[in-house]
């Protein structure tokens, strides 16, 4: 079996992972191509070890703003921070205890904020405009978003999933999300 220009594929043979200078090189060439301002809002996120794991992924995707909301987990708690594996350093964070004012203060800064969340009338995450600016905002473990946050977002987007489960873990979820939106500003590119 040939590739492009008829070249064999590379086989799993002799593979090996990138060493850390090569894994500086590979980010950087991803950072030329993203030029959009990405924010997260929790809304509620209680678990230390859910917003750490949302910060470590929010530095891997720049995100440049993280708002804790409501009753979320300090970035500062030692579940969080060892999940985080020192990440936090990363991300600028403030707090402002409602979701809504955050969705507010984003939507001045000009960004689109776009909430994950299982509702009627959401929108398949691929089928949302995740073009230029956004915040994207997500909720409590079980609870979700806020009904003040959901009437502040923009638009309102669910992750589809075909199997037996309801829903996704928090951060999972915001993985997906995050992943989603550089993808599409990446594909435009």
């Amino acid at each position: 079996m040939t590739g492009p220009a008829g070249q064999r594929p590379p086989s799993a043979v002799g593979r090996r992972p990138l060493g850390g200078t090569e894994v500086k090189r590979l980010n950087r060439s991803w950072r030329r191509l993203t030029s959009a301002r990405l924010e997260l809002i929790l809304d509620s996120v209680g678990q230390p070890f859910n917003v750490g794991s949302i910060i470590r992924t929010a530095a891997a995707f720049g995100v440049g703003q993280l708002w804790l909301c409501g009753d979320s987990a300090s970035p500062d708690h030692p579940a969080a921070r060892k999940t985080a594996l020192g990440t936090e350093r990363l991300i600028r964070w403030q707090r402002e205890p409602a979701a809504a004012k955050a969705a507010a203060a984003a939507s001045a800064g000009g960004l689109r904020v776009i909430a994950i969340e299982l509702t009627d009338g959401a929108v398949p995450l691929h089928e949302a405009d995740l073009s230029g600016d956004v915040c994207l905002a997500l909720g409590n473990e079980d609870r979700g978003c806020s009904a003040a946050l959901l009437a502040a977002a923009d638009v309102v987007a669910y992750i589809p999933q075909t199997g037996r489960v309801g829903s996704l873990n928090v951060a999972a979820a915001t993985a997906i999300a995050l992943a989603e939106t550089r993808r599409r500003e990446w594909s435009r590119g």
